[in-house]
């Protein structure tokens, strides 16, 4: 009696040993099924949500339940990414990748910087192995069949924005074709150098003499701009200056003719009497400083020059005449 006791005894630590285990089994269980059944997405991220192998993309952003150990969750940042092909990094320079040929057979160092971001994660995840490794070798492949249809002029100076355009355009067709979840933003050359110190001097120097052809062009540019307007000022300035003259000529010509018409009506009444005193008109302005004087008969004289006296003293006479016709019509009466 008293030794089954003693067993029954030593038994129950055992059994309470045992509930206390299998609560902080159970305990564990369910933080476990509580903590797999929800994730969170940030917005900068979309979700693969995978249901027995079928795969399910969720895009918004926020707490997301899923059932434990049947459905696996993956995210993928969808923010903008890049990566360089020839770029200066913190490893160095990766001179093979950059290093191409022009169609002028000519060397060259190019460096881009290309930027991606995922649009379709299922697409991303599964498509392929790595996608941006193979957006990468796309890339390369465009660039250097780009830049090999270029001149070295062209790359290292005035052509770089049809060349960034070309390779970009090359790559969206390529990447439509291979459909693996990333599309490309955009991709820039960030620098483009000759393989030689010799070689970039030499560019440099020509890229100096071009600058300093369009500064020349600009400068003949204003100075045409500010001279052209002047030019036309003036050339107003002389036609009116012209047209002035010619309408004083004509009224000049005009007056001439219409005195010479007066004068021929003269002439045409006294021809003698007109002829004489253009005579000594012509004689006045050709010898202005002659006095011309006729002596007659009985000692009067006659100053025929100048026209000023030889009008005075004809009007004397004239006056005289009158008066004298005046006296003797008088007697007369």
């Amino acid at each position: 009696m008293f030794g089954k006791n003693r067993q029954n005894n030593l038994n129950v630590p055992v059994k309470k040993g045992f509930g206390v285990v299998k609560i902080l089994v159970v305990a564990i269980l369910l933080a476990v099924l509580v903590s797999g059944s929800y994730y969170s997405i940030q917005e900068e991220e979309q979700a693969v949500v995978c249901t027995f192998g079928s795969p399910k993309a969720v895009t918004t952003p926020g707490l997301h339940f899923k059932i434990p150990f049947i459905q696996t969750v993956t995210k993928v940042n969808t923010t903008i990414q890049g990566f360089s092909i020839g770029y200066q990094t913190e490893e160095g320079k990766d001179e093979e990748d950059a290093l191409m040929i022009t169609s002028d057979y000519n060397f060259i160092y190019v460096d881009f910087y290309a930027e991606y971001r995922v649009t379709d994660p299922v697409k991303a995840l599964y498509a392929s192995e790595n996608p941006a490794l193979i957006l990468k070798n796309i890339a390369q492949n465009c660039i250097r069949t780009t830049i090999g249809s270029y001149g070295v002029d062209s790359v290292l100076t005035t052509g770089k924005n049809e060349i960034q355009s070309n390779i970009k355009q090359m790559i969206l067709d390529k990447l439509d074709s291979y459909d693996i979840g990333i599309q490309l933003v955009n991709i820039t050359i960030q620098d483009a150098t000759p393989p030689t110190t010799e070689v970039e001097n030499a560019f440099k120097e020509v890229e100096t003499a071009k600058q300093g052809k369009e500064t020349a062009l600009n400068n003949a540019n204003k100075y045409r701009n500010e001279q052209i307007p002047n030019a036309e000022a003036e050339s107003d300035k002389i036609l009116q200056d012209a047209e002035a003259q010619k309408q004083e000529r004509i009224n000049e010509a005009n007056g001439q003719a219409a005195r010479f018409d007066a004068m021929y009506q003269e002439y045409v009444k006294y021809p003698e009497v007109t002829k004489k005193r253009m005579f000594y008109e012509a004689i006045e302005d050709v010898l202005p400083d002659v006095k011309v004087v006729i002596e007659g008969e009985g000692g009067n004289t006659t100053t025929m020059l100048p026209l000023d006296s030889f009008v005075s003293e004809q009007s004397a006479s004239i006056t005289e005449n009158k008066a004298a016709e005046q006296t003797d019509d008088g007697e007369e009466e």
